[in-house]
């Protein structure tokens, strides 16, 4: 299915906030080029929560299309409504996505029960395989390990995205999920030590910055070689920490601009990367030897 270096793409626009499709279709390309293993389309990174249903729809489908089957491309889908959630994968799959990453519903803080009547009702409405995303920091909601479980009983619910940043419950879920269940990271920060611990990839912010060096890395980690992944995550260490000292996408936006992919668009209520926090990142780059 899908392993290794996901990037949890970032969507390039212009100085007035509009899709710069140009870039887009440079950044795919660079990505292949580096060795991503998968790109995710309109993920949080993506700025999925400011741009409208067209917009989003347009990005996949433009992503699918430059991709033409070279790597996988992952659909971010996710709703905090069980029916705009279905229509999103819907779109998606008709787009001819490989896969769909959907969030935890955020704000309305549904019970365990609720999540798992959520998720199983997009399983069963689009037969597309379907890789859940917990990240309780941002959705204000925490899907247990065993609300997960019940769900990776369904056919094509097929993985998750573990973003609690907790490698105990990382490795409780590998350790009592089905055999042909995922476990991925949206950590970048415990990605490699849950991948050592079998964890099949990362759902990335990092490898917007250094695609080439995550992909190393997660492939090491994968395949078990404990002392070449630690080696080659030490480098990335500082980057996986800059990118997080402003919030999501916003140092990763920059960063990729100064690699020279996408101009400095990003939406409001988001804003460019403060001057104060540019040389972190700048420092982090030049650490991961990225600039």
């Amino acid at each position: 299915m899908f392993t290794g270096s996901m990037v949890a793409i970032v969507t390039p626009m212009n100085t007035d906030g509009s899709v710069d499709w140009p870039a887009l279709e440079k950044l795919v390309e660079h990505h292949i080029a580096q060795g991503t293993d998968a790109i995710v389309s309109v993920g949080t990174t993506g700025e999925s929560a400011t741009l409208d249903h067209n917009e989003h729809t347009e990005v996949i489908e433009r992503t699918v299309k430059v991709v033409a089957g070279r790597i996988p491309v992952i659909g971010g889908t996710g709703a905090n409504s069980t029916s705009e959630a279905i229509l999103l994968t819907e779109q998606a799959a008709a787009a001819g996505v490989d896969g769909c990453l959907l969030v935890v519903p955020y704000y309305n803080k549904p019970p365990q029960e609720g999540l798992y009547q959520h998720f199983r009702a997009i399983a069963e409405a689009v037969a597309i395989p379907q890789i859940l995303y917990n990240v309780p920091g941002r959705t204000a909601v925490d899907m247990h390990n065993d609300t997960t479980l019940r769900l990776a009983e369904i056919e094509n619910i097929v993985a998750i995205k573990d973003a609690t940043n907790d490698l105990d419950r990382g490795r409780d879920l590998i350790n009592r999920s089905p055999q042909d269940f995922m476990v991925y990271s949206g950590e970048d920060g415990t990605a490699c030590e849950l991948m050592l611990s079998g964890g099949k990839g990362t759902i990335s912010v990092t490898a917007n910055v250094a695609p080439e060096l995550m992909h190393r890395m997660c492939t090491a980690a994968v395949a078990g070689n404990a002392k070449e992944a630690r080696e080659l995550n030490t480098q990335l260490e500082k980057l996986h920490k800059a990118l997080f000292v402003e919030s999501n996408p916003i140092p990763a936006k920059w960063a990729v601009q100064q690699q020279g992919f996408i101009g400095d668009g990003i939406r409001l209520p988001l804003l460019p990367l403060s001057a104060a926090n540019q040389e972190a990142v700048r420092e982090a780059m030049q650490a991961a030897g990225v600039i």
